[in-house]
């Protein structure tokens, strides 16, 4: 599997410290890092696709950690940030705990193949819990990125 992961969450698409305190605030603080970062004029469509998509079912996967993610036509291929919470965030999970760390993927539908692959990298990444530890622990954007290179690279090696 090709290193997805550290080509998507680069130090300018991860934002340490959110201040966010619910879901609706988290999508609003990550989609504006989103749109900024890629330079679109389609703010308030994608985090309307976020949003329906969420109301199918909670995105927080597992204890601490979403996804919230959605399909687009307003964008090419897989685009992605990462925000981390210092302190966690009412996120309505499945598990009824905080979220501190949430990947938020937008995708077009053709690039579900692609989408699929991430949404399984990061599930395989989250699996260990010394990553989530250690990027939650990060005290700015290079650090959360090298910890994920060096998680992938972990996960390649053993897929190899």
């Amino acid at each position: 599997m090709p290193l997805l992961l550290q080509e998507l969450f680069v130090p300018g698409r991860i934002k340490c410290h959110l201040e966010s305190e619910d879901k609706a605030e988290a999508f609003e603080e990550l989609v504006d890092l989103l749109v900024t970062h890629y330079s679109l004029d389609c703010r308030d469509d994608i985090l309307e696709a976020i949003n329906k998509r969420e109301a199918k079912m909670s995105t927080g996967i597992k204890r601490g950690i979403a996804i919230p993610h959605a399909k687009t036509s307003f964008t090419r291929g897989v685009i992605g940030v990462l925000g981390i919470s210092d302190r966690g965030i009412d996120y309505e999970s499945m598990d009824g705990e905080p979220v501190r760390m949430l990947f938020l993927l937008v995708s077009s539908d053709e690039d579900a193949a692609t989408h699929l692959a991430v949404l399984k990298k990061i599930a395989l990444l989250v699996e260990n819990p010394e990553f989530y530890a250690e990027a939650c622990a990060a005290a700015d954007a290079e650090t959360v990125y090298r910890i994920i290179r060096a998680y992938e690279n972990i996960l390649d090696a053993q897929e190899e």
